[in-house]
């Protein structure tokens, strides 16, 4: 039987690990959708020169977007640079972004820290970009894709959480953000956020193995 050819294997575009260091294919996830008015989970988390970031920080915020993201997959890949121009929109005007990797680095080394520095460079990102190496501030927002978006408003309540707009990898939808700038927009100018969220779908947050949340899989 001829030898499996590995870097066929790390080639695909979604991927999973069954046991350490095995890659096998995965199926997209979809977000979990966070009861809306939650309280946004504390985190302290440190960013890849290692300066340390606490939820606190953003308090004085006028609302609060985390997003659940990583370097390789290829769901983040798409909307890298709506993603940094929606920083450097919204940031001026009082919304703090705050950019979370969750994943596991010994089986993607791609998503480790030094990589994250890198790959906020090459994006352009503006914004915080932190590493959650214990996994547990994911599973305090009960995230489970990347990319995962989680608005907050300026009592850092969940008011939307769900997609970013519409574009998936392939489906030659255009990047708009427009779900997620909707709901920016709406809080800005002191209006309900719309109700009907539709869900983030990406790469499964690849955890530790035996460090897998109640809600995977």
């Amino acid at each position: 039987m001829p030898e499996a050819d590995p870097g066929a294997l790390l080639q695909k575009p979604l991927d999973n690990p069954g046991a350490p260091f095995q890659i096998l294919p995965m199926v997209a996830t979809n977000s979990t959708m966070l009861p809306l008015g939650t309280k946004a989970p504390d985190f302290h988390l440190p960013d890849p020169s290692g300066k340390m970031f606490h939820l606190s920080d953003f308090q004085t915020a006028k609302g609060l977007v985390v997003v659940f993201m990583c370097n390789h997959c290829p769901y983040v890949k798409h909307l890298r640079a709506a993603l940094a121009q929606l920083g450097r929109d919204y940031q001026p005007r009082g919304i703090a972004v705050v950019g979370i990797n969750s994943n596991d680095v010994a089986n993607y080394p791609s998503d480790s820290p030094a990589n994250m520095a890198e790959e906020a460079r090459s994006a352009g990102y503006n914004f915080p970009y932190l590493y959650d190496a214990t996994q547990e501030v994911a599973k305090s927002y009960r995230a489970a894709c990347t990319p995962d978006f989680y608005l907050f408003d300026q009592n850092q309540q969940l008011i939307y959480r769900g997609q970013f707009d519409d574009s998936r990898p392939g489906n030659n939808a255009p990047v708009t953000g427009k779900d997620l700038r909707g709901a920016i927009d709406s809080l800005l100018a002191g209006k309900p956020v719309a109700s009907a969220q539709q869900t983030s779908l990406g790469c499964n947050i690849k955890w530790k193995p035996g460090n897998e949340p109640d809600y995977f899989g």
